[in-house]
């Protein structure tokens, strides 16, 4: 049933990238051997090639003292100390065009590995702003349902004690089993709360929700199969808890196309389920990330520290966007995705967002 789905896709393996860390670093730990062993090389051939060239000026002193009879000599000691020069020179061209590229090899592998890593981080904000699309496509679905269950339509129609008890008795069950929810509000077209679920626990029948957003949205809906999806808020009804709302209008006969008699607003117990999603995004421990899920305002409504939430609004260069990545001023790796939606649940702008320290 729909209060098991919403969090149990399957997240995003992060095996496959830490292979590829793995893989660079190993690259990256060869190219450094191989430079050093051609730093070492070329200054062992230096030494080698100072020895001969000091043999062939000693071999020209003795040759000038000789005189005459060592002029032969003196030309086999002119030759190798040419030669030693020659070689003094490919020893140093060698050195610096082996240190030029492998240095140039280990910042191509740098650059790779840090694309690697952010394209991994924007393909789990991805995954976590689906995971949460796919958990609210199914809010959705049941607002729209129960909005047309008979307790329900026929308590709108005729709000009498006995109506108002049943739908209340029949909102209860629901709420037993969907667990992700709060409470279920059956209200009237003043924005007068007639029933609800949890009559033990919120005492919100008589409360007036007519001011909210999300009821001057549902009660302006066009047919029941519209329905009205409010971003993340408190609400003091509910303990001041963070909910999302989602509204259908209940119509006469349960009808789609019915007239207008109530409005069902069921409230999403948001943190424990968001926390979920969040803290389930599976980077690494030496990532040093903060996985946010934020609005279209950029408010963040989830975190994986558990910091800012509904308080805090976080500034990302989106750049006209919608997914990216880029190393901010303080070196931090940033990535995002903006929602993709699901099925028929179009989404509200949101972006699955992770910071990853410098």
């Amino acid at each position: 049933m729909s209060a098991a789905l919403g969090l149990k896709a399957k997240p995003i393996a992060t095996e496959p990238a830490d292979d590829d860390s793995d893989i660079s670093a190993l690259i990256n730990r060869l190219t450094a051997e191989v430079n050093q062993i051609a730093v070492d090389k070329t200054k062992s051939i230096q030494q080698i090639t100072n020895q001969m060239k000091m043999l062939a000026l000693n071999a020209l002193i003795e040759s000038s003292r000789a005189g005459a009879q060592g002029a032969g000599f003196a030309v086999v000691a002119q030759e190798v100390r040419g030669v030693g020069q020659q070689v003094e020179t490919i020893a140093r061209e060698l050195e610096t065009q082996l240190t030029k590229r492998t240095g140039d090899l280990v910042s191509s592998i740098e650059r790779m590995s840090q694309r690697s890593r952010g394209e991994r981080m924007m393909d789990l904000s991805l995954n976590a702003v689906e995971l949460i699309d796919r958990n609210l496509y199914e809010r959705t679905c049941d607002v729209r349902w129960w909005a047309t269950d008979s307790a329900v339509v026929e308590c709108a129609a005729s709000p009498a004690p006995a109506a108002v008890t049943y739908a209340s008795q029949r909102l209860g069950v629901i709420l037993g089993a969907y667990t992700v929810y709060l409470d279920l509000w059956l209200c009237d077209l003043d924005g007068n709360v007639i029933a609800n679920g949890r009559a033990d626990r919120f005492r919100v029948v008589g409360q007036n929700v007519a001011h909210t957003k999300w009821f001057r949205e549902a009660k302006g809906l066009r047919s029941g199969d519209d329905y009205v999806a409010g971003d993340v808020e408190n609400q003091p009804l509910l303990g001041n808890a963070q909910v999302a709302t989602y509204c259908a209008s209940v119509r006469a006969g349960g009808q789609a196309s019915g007239a207008p008699i109530g409005v069902l607003a069921i409230h999403f117990d948001w943190e424990p389920q968001a926390r979920a999603i969040v803290q389930g995004v599976r980077v690494g421990d030496s990532d040093k990330a903060r996985v946010l899920l934020v609005d279209s305002n950029l408010r963040v409504i989830a975190a994986s520290d558990g910091q800012g939430i509904l308080s805090e609004r976080i500034s990302i260069s989106l750049n006209g966007q919608r997914s990216g990545f880029y190393h901010d001023r303080t070196g931090a790796l940033v990535a995002f995705h903006a929602t993709p939606g699901y099925e028929t649940y179009r989404g509200l702008g949101w972006y699955g967002v992770i910071i990853c320290g410098a």
